[in-house]
């Protein structure tokens, strides 16, 4: 009899983790699949420490087919499910159309960058979703300093040096936090900028830094950016970029050549478009993770709206670590439904949080335990690389380096602004014009 066929699109980490648990369970009961446009999982975490250079970008790109070996992997982007004849319809990366069928399908799309219809932002602004983002920003960055030392204009130098970070949450806090320690090398290898201020603000339109987390590690986030120089600004945002820079919320305009946009994300449009209930872009999921009235599709990580069982009559909020775990939970439910242990309800904790902030500066709150400075730092990197899957050595190897050693600051080109748009934005905002393919 033909094995039955499970179906996974997105290797993020609900996805990731989805295959592995899926592989090792089944132990070759049935094919598993995964549909994902590149050959690794990004562990998203530590991309901050790659824009600053102190990671090499390998280290976060965790190859599929080394890690997942009972895997099947098919790079392409899926853009249509047709739920009635159970098949993924995709497009590879050289454009050629395929399709699958499937017996189970997990959905694990992710999310995208959440865009504010705000004038400019689409056009002026970059996020930080992925690695090229993260080349690019580096690049950027030490482009900047490396421009603005040579500038004869006051006004211009000091746009050059800069930098706007839009969004306080993790990634924002963490960009600003990297960002600011990296610019601060870069500024001592050029006499001409040694008067010069390098200027870091920090905008969000809540009244904290990092609201996801308590007061207390806002506080200390907050403090510990302000006594580098990085101007926090709680209750601030854009209310128009452009080419010379931010016009602000408080009425004050920035001039910057530099706008990183990290104000948040939302579910990949696709679970919306599948046809499936949703609620807020997110697929309506019950607390086993299937979708109702289709018991043969399932859904988790960001993509998914899975009920809160810890928080009744809320949903499970976008993090990595309900993503994760949701993985494991659809990979057992899974493995149920095809006669392999017991299906449950998926019920998680949070174990807590921790916020890199460069240097040896961290917050965290492991188990409920508030810490910080160089204890949260320790628990920050040790937390990494436990949940890293694999590359962990290589990354400890890098930051014992990036201790020991002045940190590199070459720019290569490679990632240039046209390649990593802002254009995953809202509904409510004007679609961006299509893309016309380069001539060969």
């Amino acid at each position: 009899m033909r094995q039955p066929r499970i179906v996974i699109v997105g290797a993020g980490f609900a996805g990731f983790h989805a295959a592995r648990k899926l592989s090792r369970h089944l132990k070759g009961r049935a094919e598993v699949v995964l549909v994902n446009p590149t050959d690794y999982s990004l562990y998203l975490p530590l991309l901050p420490e790659v824009a600053a250079g102190v990671l090499d970008p390998r280290r976060i790109a965790v190859s599929l087919t080394d890690t997942l070996p009972g895997v099947r992997l098919v790079l392409g982007t899926v853009d249509h499910v047709d739920v009635a004849a159970k098949r993924v319809h995709f497009r590879d990366p050289e454009e050629t159309r395929g399709e699958l069928g499937y017996d189970r399908l997990v959905l694990a799309v992710g999310s995208v960058n959440k865009v504010l219809p705000i004038p400019g932002v689409p056009e002026h602004s970059h996020g930080f979703r992925g690695i090229p983002e993260a080349i690019y920003l580096r690049d950027h960055l030490i482009r900047q300093i490396e421009l603005a030392a040579t500038a004869e204009d006051p006004v211009e130098r000091a746009a050059r040096c800069t930098f706007v970070v839009v969004g306080a949450g993790y990634t924002g806090t963490e960009v600003a936090a990297a960002g600011q320690l990296l610019t601060k090398a870069l500024t001592r290898k050029h006499p001409q900028l040694r008067d010069q201020t390098v200027r870091w603000l920090l905008l969000d339109r809540a009244e904290r830094v990092l609201p996801e987390l308590s007061p207390r590690l806002g506080a200390t986030a907050t403090r510990v950016l302000r006594r580098r120089g990085v101007e926090v600004r709680p209750g601030t945002s854009v209310e128009e970029a452009t080419a010379a820079g931010v016009a602000l919320t408080d009425g004050e305009f920035v001039p910057t050549r530099t706008i990183v946009w990290s104000a948040g994300v939302r579910p990949d449009p696709v679970a919306a478009d599948i046809g499936l209930a949703h609620l807020q872009g997110r697929i309506e999921v019950d607390e086993f993770l299937a979708v109702p009235g289709h018991p043969e599709i399932y859904a988790c990580g960001d993509a998914a709206a899975v009920p809160d069982l810890t928080r009744p009559g809320e949903i499970c909020a976008m993090t990595g670590q309900h993503a994760e775990r949701q993985g494991n939970a659809v990979a057992r439910n899974i493995a149920a439904s095809l006669g392999r242990g017991t299906a449950r309800p998926y019920k998680h904790h949070d174990l807590g949080f921790v916020v890199d902030l460069g240097g040896m500066q961290a917050a965290a709150k492991p188990l409920g335990i508030p810490l910080s400075g160089l204890p949260a730092k320790v628990v920050t990197r040790g937390y990494h690389l436990m949940a890293m899957p694999a590359n962990r050595i290589r990354t400890a190897v890098d930051w014992a380096l990036d201790a020991l050693l002045r940190r590199q600051s070459v720019q290569f080109g490679l990632v240039r602004s046209p390649a990593v748009p802002l254009d995953t934005a809202d509904p409510e905002l004007p679609a961006p014009p299509p893309r016309v393919p380069a001539a060969k």
